[in-house]
């Protein structure tokens, strides 16, 4: 019998929207998801040209999630979604996503999880309750070589951890953009559908996460500055942080919007007792390694020396260069593979949500205060 691929609907991501359709390339990517229904826009007349242009029929093309959950409830359960991806500005991420938990729907949400912490705590318990899957799209996670980091740090290649530095450097918003009415930009440094941060919740989120994740430690505390550097912003558009992580490895992240003439700029580096590795975004097939008796190594995708669970998430020949939505759609493929109780390796989730959420809220509360160092608390043991 043939696996059938799961089938996945869509809030938000409407015609002319960047992310959704970054999503759905990813989900298509390997099989493993077929679109079906969706809820792109609140504008009728979008909302339906995007189904139309995705081949949906009409009749799974909905005017609000709360239609598409009516809707999907009174399908027969082999033609339900399966899961909900949602690609909404972050004042809906946790709305959508506890509907949807509730209705028994797994969920891959764009980052950050939610407005606040207590938003993501009340997602997290959704979630938990329902026994439903849910995934975050901390992307830069799914890159390959980013994976063998990863290990190498586990095994102790590096030896003890010492120092974690992250840089994610952006140019986009160096102008008011965002004032002028830019549409990915205006509704990203309003805080009533940004949340707390601006630049913070957009990169300096993506930056924390791939700092924990490959290190594998956890940041125990932060002293934080925030700045909006362009006048009349209403968020920050640069955020500078140091942090303390646990076993006592120090660290400092760097991200900004208003790095003029940058594009993508998320860098990561790490030292440990004997050597030392750095990934770039921007290079994504090559990681470099730097040893403190001995020449430095460059390791590229596809190569010889790298861990099955790196080969896994390959796809093209050494030599062929892979990227953004290969990286996304390792996200899709392991979500989809724990869905079916298969190995899926390991998918950013829950305690990634809470640990960015938590990560912001103790940069706002430093950057606004007098004190020098701030913890860093979930309020779920981790």
């Amino acid at each position: 019998m043939s696996r059938q691929p799961l089938r996945l609907g869509m809030a938000g991501g409407g015609e002319g929207a960047f992310i959704g359709a970054v999503h759905r390339m990813a989900a298509a990517l390997d099989g493993d998801w077929r679109l079906t229904a969706g809820a792109f826009s609140t504008d009728a007349g979008r909302n339906a040209r995007t189904g139309d242009a995705l081949g949906l029929d009409p009749q799974r093309v909905h005017a609000s999630l709360e239609a598409m959950m009516a809707a999907e409830r009174a399908l027969p359960e082999g033609e339900r979604i399966d899961a909900l991806a949602i690609v909404t500005p972050n004042h809906l991420h946790a709305p959508m996503a506890i509907a949807a938990l509730e209705a028994g729907i797994h969920v891959f949400c764009e980052k950050p999880m939610a407005m606040d912490l207590a938003e993501a705590q009340a997602i997290a318990a959704a979630a938990k309750a329902s026994g439903r899957q849910f995934a975050l799209a901390f992307t830069y996670s799914g890159y390959a070589l980013v994976e063998e980091a990863r290990v190498r740090v586990a095994r102790g290649d590096l030896g003890a951890i010492r120092l974690v530095q992250v840089e994610y450097l952006q140019g986009w918003l160096s102008e008011p953009i965002d004032a002028a009415g830019d549409k990915q930009a205006e509704w990203r440094t309003d805080p009533a559908r940004a949340g707390q941060g601006g630049c913070l919740g957009d990169i300096g989120t993506h930056a924390f996460q791939l700092a924990e994740h490959v290190s594998g430690l956890r940041a125990d505390a932060l002293c934080a500055d925030l700045t909006a550097h362009v006048p009349g912003r209403r968020l920050d558009d640069d955020v500078s942080a140091l942090l303390r992580f646990e076993g006592g490895a120090r660290g400092t992240l760097k991200a900004s919007q208003v790095a003029a003439g940058e594009e993508n700029g998320l860098r990561l580096r790490i030292h440990g007792e004997r050597g030392g590795l750095e990934w770039s975004q921007m290079e994504p097939d090559t990681l470099i390694l730097r040893w403190l008796d001995r020449p430095v190594e460059v390791i590229r995708a596809g190569g010889p020396g790298l861990d099955a669970r790196t080969t896994r998430l390959l796809r093209t020949p050494a030599g062929h260069p892979a990227g953004y939505i290969e990286a996304f759609a390792n996200l899709y493929r392991a979500f989809a593979a724990t869905i079916r109780g298969e190995d899926a390796g390991w998918a950013p989730g829950l305690r990634d949500g809470l640990r960015t959420m938590a990560f912001i809220e103790a940069v706002v509360s430093n950057a606004a205060s007098d004190q020098k160092w701030s913890s860093i608390e979930t309020g779920e043991n981790g």
